[in-house]
């Protein structure tokens, strides 16, 4: 199989890998057997609902997957959330096509080239709406709001329209409702509380070390575990890291390496996965490959 610019990757409950093929306009699923096929998207540049092949997509590039087989990509170049289901019929849940920070219900909103997108046990879908520097939500009804964030790029903490992002790409959400942030223009990793709160977790200097006292370069896709552990894919830098939930940051064993075509480094890695063994799953970009880091 092969894949061209993977920018995505996200774990169903039964351990299959769902990759936004960027590169080819695809959705593509892996199953536990290795086995690939497209669950949608035709290849061709478009904005098409339907199903499987018949749908178009335009540089999808995150993707998350609920608890009942609902897939969700960040459709980035027609700003727009794309709604997925388990026999790959494509509509869109919520953007009108043309970027902007308008909100409202379905296509009554708007985004400006979203990235990154997860979803809670609730149905509740977060937006890294990278160009908007903010942090979005669409309730199971659709009615789409901001969660964090000013509009203009900054690096503030605070609640709500009084924090500030910059070009955040990743965001993934834990079990208590907490949302973490790439917040990739910054090289941070941000923490938004449930309330709106927003703090800086780690970042500012390429050290193992706890939370802000360590640097990431460009960080852009996360996930979190069981745990509260976070995963990075700290894209500029070509590894994964992890941070505890006490804010220890370090780097994983088998992704210190930078290589383009290497059989055992990463080149510019975007999505980052992590199932319920502890295994991580890492679209690397740069080698148009899925990798799999095992526990």
């Amino acid at each position: 199989a092969s894949f061209y610019n993977p920018f995505g990757v996200a774990l169903d409950v039964v351990g299959n890998v769902y990759v936004a093929d960027a590169g080819n306009n695809k959705i593509r699923k892996i199953t536990t057997a290795g086995v690939v096929t497209t669950l949608a998207g035709s290849g061709s540049i478009g904005s098409e609902d339907g199903t499987g092949a018949a749908a178009s997509f335009y540089y999808p590039f995150g993707v998350v997957v609920d608890l009942q087989g609902t897939v969700f990509v960040a459709d980035n170049r027609n700003n727009k959330i794309r709604k997925i289901t388990a026999v790959g019929v494509v509509t869109t849940l919520a953007g009108s096509g043309t970027g902007g920070s308008v909100d409202g219900t379905g296509t009554a909103a708007s985004f400006k080239s979203p990235y990154g997108v997860t979803v809670d046990v609730a149905g509740t879908v977060y937006v890294a709406d990278t160009n908007n520097h903010k942090i979005r939500k669409i309730i199971v009804s659709r009615v789409v709001s901001a969660l964090a964030g000013s509009t203009s790029s900054g690096l503030e903490d605070g609640t709500a329209t009084a924090a500030s992002f910059s070009y955040p790409y990743g965001v993934a959400v834990d079990s208590g409702g907490n949302v973490y942030v790439a917040d990739t223009g910054n090289h941070t990793i941000r923490k938004i509380t449930p309330a709106g709160v927003v703090t800086t977790l780690a970042g500012s200097g390429y050290v193992n070390v706890n939370g802000t006292a360590s640097s990431f370069n460009q960080p852009e896709g996360i996930a979190v575990d069981s745990g509260g552990n976070l995963y990075v894919a700290d894209t500029g830098n070509n590894t994964i890291r992890k941070i505890t939930a006490a804010g220890v940051v370090t780097t994983l064993p088998g992704s210190e390496y930078y290589g383009y075509g290497s059989p055992t480094s990463l080149y510019s890695p975007k999505g980052v996965a992590i199932d319920l063994a502890g295994n991580v799953y890492v679209a690397d970009t740069g080698n148009n490959k899925i990798r799999k880091i095992t526990a």
